[in-house]
């Protein structure tokens, strides 16, 4: 009895081991398993051209979604960030107001734009928030990634937004006609066709547009094996603090963008 108690012992002490080594060998990319944590994103703030005055609070905003709804975020305006090795540790890549011009600036470098690149094409995710389509203007592919670049837009007022897809995550807690005070931009192209458009603008309901009266605003897509999701409104500090439905607009968006959530986002 005395051999048999002494052995069970070490029997244990081998096996242990080899349990801990294949459960590290499980482990996720991006989170840890058995972890809280749904996705890990980067909220990508960087600004070499007009600054938006939202930027703060579009962190602070995502931040609390990311507490409320158990995803991690990472914020930062350093393009460094943009490596092989850092992207892939997050399922999302956030262009929080973003905005640039080639004569003040790009965001990233050749190498950083590679990065990105294959991030997006190895099924990584990304958000654009308003001025994310005024971004890289002379980046062809990140054009294409985003749906269509900013072209202009006439001063802040009131208008309606037109639901078109009640079932996505990102709008289907929206009403079918949405009232808001927005900067309604206009997009070099319309990207309908290219992209599933999720909203679009009434622009019988406000004064100055340019594209017509079919005017995309909020759209998705899959991307060279990523996942896209951009919304043209967001301009107004007050859009994260005090508007709880383009909260809901934004986090649907966001947990899609992760493949945390489904949706179709085939063109349309």
């Amino acid at each position: 009895m005395r051999t048999t108690s002494r052995r069970r012992p070490t029997l244990v002490l081998v096996v242990l081991p080899i349990v801990v080594v294949l459960g590290l060998v499980g482990l996720p990319t991006h989170a840890e398993q058995g972890s809280d944590t749904r996705f890990r994103a980067l909220v990508f703030s960087k600004v070499t051209n007009y600054y938006h005055e939202s930027i703060p609070n579009g962190v602070a905003a995502i931040e609390k979604l990311g507490a409320e709804q158990r995803f991690e975020v990472v914020s930062s305006d350093d393009p460094a960030a943009f490596t092989d090795k850092n992207l892939a540790t997050f399922d999302v890549v956030i262009f929080n107001n973003t905005n640039s011009t080639p004569e003040k600036g790009s965001l990233l470098s050749a190498d950083e734009r590679a990065a990105f690149q294959r991030y997006i094409r190895a099924g990584g995710g990304y958000v654009g928030i308003h001025s994310a389509s005024g971004s890289e203007r002379d980046w062809t592919w990140y054009g294409a990634l985003v749906g269509a670049f900013f072209k202009s837009h006439p001063p802040v007022q009131e208008l309606e937004v037109e639901v078109e897809d009640r079932g996505h995550p990102s709008t289907k807690h929206l009403p079918e006609t949405w009232a808001r005070t927005e900067e309604p931009y206009d997009f070099v192209i319309n990207p309908r066709g290219e992209v599933h458009v999720l909203a679009t603008y009434d622009t019988v309901t406000y004064e100055g547009h340019t594209m017509g009266a079919d005017h995309p605003i909020s759209w998705c897509q899959s991307f060279e094996g990523g996942r896209s999701w951009y919304t043209g409104m967001g301009h107004a500090p007050s859009a994260f603090t005090d508007e709880p439905l383009f909260l809901q607009h934004l986090l649907g968006g966001i947990e899609w963008a992760a493949g945390a959530t489904e949706g179709n986002c085939s063109p349309r």
